[in-house]
């Protein structure tokens, strides 16, 4: 094992998108990080390789997050390897589009077990294993809010998410552990613009005051914050979104 007194964060879906902004934000604030994949691991080495360039502490751990013993080994990784944990940022997550109508069940399922399921066995397990002062922050999106067509699955998923963060928050009263969501908008990475034309991209983009699509890197300070000096926000989804809902 090697012991940091620094503050521990696992980062699920660290391999690319907002998963590795946040795992570099964090780790810029000293955090030694467990950056978690699965499937793109030559993805998250280089995301750990890029933290020690800057002389940080990082390890990549690979599993399926709605798995129970993968999610375990998930911490016993950051255990071994730094002491302990003190945050979870769980942004692993699937978002594939279709109408309700057409909704194949099958692909329905998928996205509850990833999204939902995983979130709770991750959850559960930093209610568990997180130690005091700690924070847990999910990932939701801004999407409950703006409910745009083809994305009945997703927006379903994510609102169990804000119901579960919120109800987390209250049953871990008097652990000095926080959590809350973070609920981004559109956002540039390889999940969102994953089949949209440039200019549905464009138009997307123009329904903020910013006329921008947000960037990982936006994300992850709102990660953050609630990672380390929030301590007062606790049972909240945080939109960030530019302002586009």
């Amino acid at each position: 094992m090697t012991s940091t007194s620094e503050r521990v964060a696992i980062v699920t879906g660290a391999s690319g998108g907002i998963g590795r902004a946040s795992a570099l934000r964090l780790a810029a604030d000293g955090t030694a990080v467990v950056v978690h994949y699965n499937g793109n691991k030559d993805r998250a080495d280089e995301t750990v390789a890029t933290i020690a360039a800057s002389g940080g502490h990082a390890v990549a751990a690979g599993g399926d997050i709605a798995d129970e013993e993968a999610a375990a080994a998930l911490f016993d990784v950051a255990k071994r390897a730094f002491g302990g944990v003190d945050v979870l940022v769980h942004t692993a997550g699937i978002m594939p589009l279709a109408p309700i109508a057409q909704l194949d069940l099958e692909v329905l399922d998928r996205v509850l077990r990833v999204n939902v399921r995983g979130t709770v066995v991750v959850d559960q397990l930093a209610a568990r294993l997180v130690r005091p002062g700690g924070a847990i922050i999910n990932l939701s999106t801004s999407i409950t809010r703006l409910q745009a067509p083809a994305y009945g699955a997703y927006a379903a998923s994510k609102g169990a998410v804000e119901a579960l963060t919120l109800i987390l928050a209250r049953e871990l009263r008097g652990r000095d552990i926080t959590v809350n969501t973070v609920a981004p908008g559109p956002t540039a990475t390889p999940l969102f613009l994953e089949g949209k034309s440039p200019e549905l991209i464009e138009q997307i983009a123009n329904n903020n005051p910013f006329q921008r699509l947000g960037y990982p890197g936006d994300i992850a300070e709102a990660v953050a914050f609630l990672a380390g000096p929030a301590r007062w926000v606790n049972g909240q989804t945080i939109f960030v979104n530019g302002g586009a809902a």
